[in-house]
């Protein structure tokens, strides 16, 4: 009975937490895809007798300097920011990947050339960088997107490059070399599955980093053009009316900010052991 009392009480401990670190991100999502359930108005219609008014419980976040629907804005721009993080973690992954892969397997010029690499990519500070990559290749939400990915790929190499190593030296590996299984059968059955876990949980945390990192891209004006509702752009556009319209900026630095905590919570669900 103390034993079956003692199961519970681990797998509830273990279970609301990782339901509050999934539940965010679900309403993220959920808002992302149809923000017209949380708003009727159209986040890009304005009236000018409603220019610059304050919260209010007909403009829940108040109105921008042309009397557009601030928290319109925010739920239509929540797609734009999401969806650029999510892609910019989908590019570091398939790129990260192979890389991570042939330095954890292939032979020590291989490995030291990758790592190299890496090593001088991670000394370079990733904002700077993205910024680097920006004025190549020019502005636009998918080229931010494709910057950001390209910034973050070195952190993932290292990680994968890691795990890969640490799974390569287990018993298991090596059983089942002794029972005749091919290295690519050992790599594509043991090594592959066994080192790409732990990259979902970091994947999860650097979306919130993404969302960050995009969001001040976009804020130094590399981003979509107006008057696209992106958060980043809003508080561009809000800042010169901090003294007179404060809600013009702080709602969508809050929107960020809750983005990259949800973000967070997620991952330290997925790290959470069953």
């Amino acid at each position: 009975m103390n034993t079956a009392l003692a199961r519970w009480r681990q797998r509830h401990d273990v279970t609301l937490p990782r339901l509050l670190g999934v539940l965010p991100v679900l309403m993220l999502v959920l808002v992302a895809l149809c923000p017209g359930l949380f708003t009727p108005l159209d986040p890009l219609a304005g009236q000018t007798d409603e220019r610059l008014m304050a919260p209010s419980a007909t403009h829940w976040f108040g109105t921008d300097q042309f009397g557009r629907d601030v928290f319109s804005r925010i739920m239509h721009g929540s797609f734009s920011t999401l969806s650029a993080a999510m892609l910019a973690v989908a590019i570091s992954l398939l790129v990260a990947i192979p890389l991570g892969l042939a330095a954890g397997l292939g032979g020590r010029r291989l490995s030291g050339a990758i790592l190299a690499g890496a090593d001088m990519v991670l000394a370079i500070p990733e904002l700077f960088l993205s910024l680097s990559i920006i004025t190549l290749i020019g502005p636009g939400a998918t080229h931010v997107a494709f910057a950001v990915g390209i910034s973050q790929v070195a952190g993932f190499t290292r990680m994968i490059r890691t795990e890969v190593v640490r799974v390569r030296a287990t018993e298991y590996v090596e059983a089942a070399f002794g029972i005749g299984s091919t290295f690519w059968q050992v790599v594509w059955r043991h090594i592959v599955p066994n080192s790409l876990a732990p990259a979902l949980s970091l994947a999860t945390l650097r979306l919130g980093t993404a969302i960050l990192a995009i969001s001040t891209i976009c804020f130094l004006g590399y981003g979509p053009s107006p008057p696209t509702p992106e958060w980043g752009l809003m508080i561009t556009e809000g800042r010169n009316y901090l003294a007179t319209a404060w809600w013009l900026t702080t709602f969508p630095g809050l929107a960020i900010i809750f983005s990259a905590w949800a973000a967070t919570l997620l991952s330290r669900a997925i790290r959470m052991d069953p």
